[in-house]
């Protein structure tokens, strides 16, 4: 499979919630560290990829936020102007106007379309080489099937022409996985583990993406050995408990049910895991992310992330 981070596109997407754009935001920060001139960009362009650097808002022209670092929105309606200026070689306007209403009805009536112009410019700054790496921060597990599709979908459907060739150079791209990956970020649940498991079938069934690497975000530690939940279970018996409020003057309860809860949420998220690996393949790599215990989720946490990817990693 390679070195995650030595891929030119990688797209990161999950079940909403499960930190899909912190993991991002990370991984390209990450990659920007290694000295390698990165991109991210977030196709949903909801702001929450500028709150992971506090870095301000994005648009679709790429700004530089650090070090070899740059970030952008997407914006489906600059990507065609773009694609329009660029490869079939129109005049760029200041608006598309009616040729934009063309493009709606179209891309309303021929599923796949929209697709193209968002995944087509994320392939063409690989083509192009602008960046050596291109972090996506993708849409949600139930829509980024759709998009890595398209391409393939409409090379199917026109067998000649201009949009055929536009379409083969991305199938390029997306189909070797020395250059392009998925990574899907879950957590240790079972929704988000069997929403998982069928993101990963529908990849390999319905897409030529290969599946580079599984994130596991918010992974509890190990707080207590087993000689710990041993020692809690004597305290929290009636004879010592009564001792402990009599010494402490407060009920140690609240604290020994605490405890039981941790090891318990714990342990059942294990199995999660373990659920998990054994739904994907053995050479694709499981890296964990331990539970933050934050506030908020700013420039520090994307930091922490990325230092714990980078363990994982072996950097």
């Amino acid at each position: 499979m390679g070195d995650l981070l030595d891929r030119r596109l990688i797209f990161v997407t999950g079940k909403g919630g499960v930190g899909k754009t912190t993991v991002a935001a990370s991984l390209a920060l990450l990659s920007a560290e290694r000295g390698r001139r990165t991109l991210v960009c977030e196709v949903d362009a909801k702001g929450n990829l500028a709150e992971s650097f506090e870095a301000g808002p994005t648009g679709f022209e790429p700004r530089e936020i650090s070090a070899r670092l740059w970030a952008m929105s997407m914006d489906t309606e600059a990507s065609l102007r773009q694609y329009l200026s660029l490869q079939l070689r129109l005049p760029v306007v200041a608006r598309i106007g009616p040729l934009a209403k063309m493009f709606d009805y179209v891309a309303t009536a021929a599923p796949g379309v929209r697709e193209i112009v968002t995944v087509g410019k994320l392939c063409w700054e690989v083509r192009e080489g602008h960046y050596d790496t291109v972090v996506v921060d993708a849409s949600a597990s139930g829509h980024v099937v759709g998009q890595l599709a398209a391409p393939q979908a409409i090379n199917q459907l026109v067998k000649v022409g201009l949009v055929r060739l536009q379409t083969g150079w991305m199938l390029d791209i997306l189909g070797d996985p020395a250059t392009t990956g998925v990574v899907v970020v879950a957590t240790p649940a079972e929704m988000p583990v069997s929403e998982t498991l069928g993101l990963v079938e529908r990849l390999r069934d319905e897409t030529n993406v290969a599946l580079a690497a599984v994130v596991v975000n918010r992974v509890l530690p190990e707080l207590f050995s087993r000689q710990e939940e041993e020692l809690f279970d004597r305290l929290a018996s009636d004879e010592l408990r009564g001792a402990l409020e009599v010494e402490l003057g407060v009920d140690p309860r609240p604290l020994f049910e605490a405890a039981r809860f941790m090891v318990a949420t714990r342990r059942s998220r294990t199995e999660h895991l373990e659920r998990l690996r054994r739904g994907i393949d053995a050479e694709v790599p499981l890296l964990y992310v331990p539970y933050l215990f934050l506030r908020s989720h700013g420039l520090r946490a994307t930091h922490q992330v990325a230092d714990a990817l980078g363990a994982e990693l072996g950097y």
